[in-house]
């Protein structure tokens, strides 16, 4: 824990707005497209995209000729052809997903869900797609990120930790709208 106070407190000295690094732009993707992603989907949403991102990251992760074929372009691990396979995949899954019974057993009432929920759900969804893109790139590209990022979105325990956590949105939005929704049975 001292390791990661160290390396915040060292992150927080080299930001710079006049000469900005790809560590305070992936800092301010995060914060931004928390906020502007969550409004604009709604919860429902999110839950769906959370899915296909998932269905996915699974199915790249897993496919056997990316690493071979991206070779076969001169390209480093394939990295190109993974980020653009999970992309394609994301695109056909979340559309299918969203004409799916899926779809319909999850936006049950209609409602967007309360601001704090999407809040949530945005966060540790647009930090899981950066870590999952970001574990995409090689590693050549990675040097330039500071230990702090590189210990967050990359490392093991940081794929690992943004991996779980929308999951763990979803029982903390769950959590919380079952004891609304039984409140609301006995008020």
């Amino acid at each position: 824990m001292s390791q990661f106070t160290a390396q915040l407190s060292e992150f927080a000295q080299k930001i710079s707005w006049s000469n900005p690094t790809w560590d305070l732009f992936i800092v301010v993707f995060l914060l931004i497209g928390t906020l502007i992603y969550g409004f604009s989907m709604g919860r429902d949403r999110i839950i769906m995209i959370m899915v296909a991102v998932y269905m996915a990251l699974v199915a790249v992760t897993n496919l056997p000729y990316v690493p071979n074929f991206g070779a076969s372009f001169a390209l480093s691990n394939g990295f190109i052809i993974k980020i653009s396979t999970f992309l394609g995949l994301f695109a056909i899954l979340f559309f299918m997903l969203t004409r799916s019974a899926l779809n319909h057993a999850i936006s049950g009432n209609g409602t967007i869900g309360r601001w704090w929920h999407i809040l949530i759900l945005a966060f540790f969804q647009v930090g899981m797609l950066i870590s999952v893109v970001l574990g995409f790139l090689p590693a050549e590209w990675l040097n330039a990120l500071s230990s702090l990022t590189k210990l967050v979105f990359i490392s093991p325990w940081g794929k690992f930790a943004w991996t779980l956590m929308p999951i763990f949105g979803l029982l903390i939005v769950g959590m919380s709208n079952e004891k609304s929704r039984i409140r609301g049975i006995y008020d």
